[in-house]
Formats: structure tokens, sequence, C-alpha cells
């Protein structure tokens, strides 16, 4: 059986990412509150940063100025990205923020054109109404009140996650960075941030983590050593086994992972509305995707993901598997 899945090791891992993602909305609901979500992520990212810091110690590879520099003003996007995103997870549902969230396929190359003052074809604005309509259903499911605080509070995050893309592009592209530094530097700027944060607001770390069952650490040890730190080491290695594009396409799947595991196992309640305006965010984010990549070939300029994946491996890791 290993034999025969050995050569779809590298999609299986990337889909088992995905899945990882997907089920990130579910833990983290069943382990925040309004007022936990700062001692929350204070905890997940000093974990998580302190895991890099040792494997980077090990390897005996100094940290560079530029790589400082950079880290640290991704990081500071990063942390808005995890604030807006956990405290809307507080205020509405797994799925709702797992499907909400992919809006950054469309909301990236919106931000990206506007940077850079390229015109994005129609086919991806048409793309992206079906994907905006597909949100005011599911936040509606067909009552069509207004989105909740939650639900827009994840909005937010996903504007904020494409700022966050478009700065690591702009700020890494092309120049000689090592990635485990890199993300080193932005996860120990999230600590930084949440720690002095949940000093102000919310509860304390320490009382925090004494509130948390046996099986709620359970949980967050997932979110942490899974959805962070295995989740990043699998796209560095998979990148120098298959194309970014691919890795881009599998990964993509996180929201039908999210929708997924929020019906099944949290039991959301979805109507008939909910589930169309599921399959227009689906549809609309996939399409719009293609659509920005048809017209990147057709101009003959190169893929942002190709161009962040590229920089994000260090030197020695470019030259072979």
């Amino acid at each position: 059986m290993i034999t025969f899945l050995a050569p779809f090791r590298v999609d299986l891992l990337l889909l088992l990412v995905a899945v990882s993602w997907g089920s990130t909305y579910l833990v983290a609901k069943e382990l925040v509150s309004a007022g936990t979500v700062l001692a929350l992520l204070a905890l997940r990212m000093l974990l998580a940063a302190g895991v890099m810091a040792a494997i980077a110690g090990v390897r005996g590879k100094r940290l560079t100025r530029t790589e400082l520099f950079a880290g640290i003003p991704i990081g500071v996007l990063l942390a808005a990205v995890f604030a807006f995103e956990t405290f809307g997870i507080a205020h509405t549902s797994a799925t709702n923020a797992g499907l909400i969230i992919s809006l950054t396929m469309v909301f990236t190359p919106v931000l990206e054109s506007v940077v850079s003052r390229r015109r994005l074809p129609g086919t991806f604005f048409a793309a992206a109404t079906v994907a905006v309509a597909g949100v005011v259903l599911l936040a509606g499911n067909g009552t069509f009140d207004p989105p909740s605080a939650g639900d827009l509070l994840v909005l937010a995050a996903a504007v904020v996650r494409a700022a966050h893309v478009v700065s690591m592009h702009k700020l890494t592209g092309g120049k000689a960075m090592d990635s485990l530094h890199l993300t080193t530097v932005q996860l120990g700027t999230c600590a930084l941030l949440f720690t002095t944060g949940s000093f102000l607001y919310g509860d304390s770390i320490p009382h925090y983590l004494s509130q948390l069952d046996p099986r709620q650490r359970v949980m967050f040890l997932y979110l942490v050593l899974i959805c962070t730190v295995f989740a990043f080491f699998v796209q560095i290695w998979a990148v120098r086994r298959t194309s970014p594009s691919r890795v881009s396409l599998l990964l993509g799947t996180e929201p039908i992972w999210a929708a997924t595991i929020g019906i099944t196992i949290a039991h959301d309640s979805i109507g008939i509305a909910g589930y169309c305006g599921i399959a227009l965010v689906l549809t609309g984010t996939a399409w719009g995707r293609s659509a920005e990549q048809r017209h990147r070939l057709a101009v003959g300029e190169s893929h942002p993901l190709r161009s962040e994946l590229k920089a994000a491996i260090p030197e020695k890791e470019i030259a072979g598997p």
C-alpha cells in the first residue's frame, strides 16, 4: 500500500496541509472566546516561534539584517490577520469563517493590480462578483440579514491577508532570504505583539492555560505543531518536488475542507441558500484564480506565487532535492 502511494506522497501531504488548515476554524472555535483571543494567539505564536527558532539554531545559519527588516513588517501584518480572523471565529461559525477567508484569492490580485498598476481582465471581476454574492448568501443563509460582526471580522482578515501576501512578494521577491528565518521573525513578531496585548485585554496567558482541559490542550498542540510548524515545512519540501501552480491548486482546497468539517463535525446549520452560497464562493474563487493566471500568461508576466515561493526557499534548497 505504501509503495502504491509513494508516487502521490507530495500531493497527499499538501492535501493533508489543506485539511489541517480547513480544520483550524473548528479547532479555534473550540478553544477561544472573545476574552481569550489574545491569550490563545500569544501561546500559539510563542510555541511556534520557539520551535522554529530551535530548528534555526541547530542549523547554525545566522539571521541577516535583510531578513530581520523584511520579516518584522510582514509579521505585523500577519498578526493583524490572526487577530481579525480569531476574533471573527469567536463570533461566527467555523463554516462561514473558512469560506469567507477564501476571498483572499479574490482580494490578492485586486490589491496587487493596484500596487503594480496592472489592469485585470473583466472575467476576473465577474468571478469576484460571483464569490461575493456567495458570501452574502452564506452569511444571511436565505434571510438576507446583514452579516454578523464575526463575518465582517473574517472578511477584514481576508483583506489583510491579501496585503500580507502582496507585501511579502514586494519585500522578499528576488532576494536571497532564508525561509526559516523569515518565518521565525514573523512568528516572533506576532508572539511579541500578542503577549503584550494579553496584558491589556482579556485573560492572562497563565489563567487561560489553566482553564484548558486535557482535550483542549491536545487541540492546542495540534493547532501549533500540525497547522503551523508541520504545514510550513511541507510547503517548502513540496515546492522542490512539484510546481508552484500545483502547490497553489492543492492548498486552494482549504475552504472545501473548512466547509466539510464545519458541516459534518461542528453541525453548522446551513439551509438551501447557504449551500448555494458555498457553491458560489468556491466557484467564484476558483474561476477568479484561473482567470488571473491565464491573464498573466497572456501578457507574459511571472506568477506571484512562483516568485514568492522561490524567494522563500533558501539557496541551498533551490539547488536540488
